[in-house]
């Protein structure tokens, strides 16, 4: 960050009085300016016995697979944004149900939230930042092609609780120590 968003000023990265991070401060204003981690959530959608995967049109990783999932928006709740973020990538229309994984990236200031659906009609079709979406069997996942780890973490939960026949929470934490871009 150089200039201050609130009257243009250059800014200087320092550390406030009584805070314990260095911020971007405003050299004419005064203004501190918090950079906080960014929220991004999605679905693992069933329909039978086969979810709803994305094949990315964007980069990072374009051409790989994911879920629906995208940058949770300002005014609206983290079970919103995976309905939004599943019409936007795969014009599909969901029932949202519980909470299904939680992931913590503190390496590039992410968390990932997964929400477990149900596809509620087969009239989807790939939204502008998507190649295909498309239901697939276990079977049937691309697992080389995955985008992002945290998909490959929570695609494989998923199944080894379907397996069992009880789905739980899952939360990890995944480090810098394999690095990764993510969306």
């Amino acid at each position: 960050m150089n200039f201050c968003s609130h009257c243009g000023a250059a800014v200087t990265l320092k550390l406030p009085a009584g805070d314990n991070l260095p911020r971007h401060v405003c050299n004419q204003c005064g203004m501190i300016h918090y950079q906080n981690p960014k929220v991004v959530v999605g679905a693992i959608t069933e329909w039978e016995d086969k979810i709803l995967m994305c094949r990315r049109a964007i980069e990072p990783r374009y051409g790989y697979w994911t879920l629906p999932a995208g940058f949770m928006e300002n005014n609206e709740t983290c079970g919103e944004a995976a309905v939004r973020e599943t019409l936007e990538e795969a014009g599909a229309q969901i029932a949202l149900g519980p909470l299904f994984a939680f992931v913590d990236l503190p390496h590039i200031s992410q968390i990932h939230i997964i929400y477990r659906a149900r596809l509620l009609n087969l009239d989807f079709k790939p939204g502008e930042e998507s190649l295909e979406a498309r239901l697939i069997s276990e079977s049937e996942i691309p697992w080389q092609d995955i985008a992002f780890r945290s998909i490959d973490y929570t695609l494989k939960c998923f199944f080894e609780d379907r397996r069992r026949g009880l789905f739980e929470l899952h939360t990890t934490i995944m480090s810098i120590s394999v690095p990764e871009t993510y969306c």
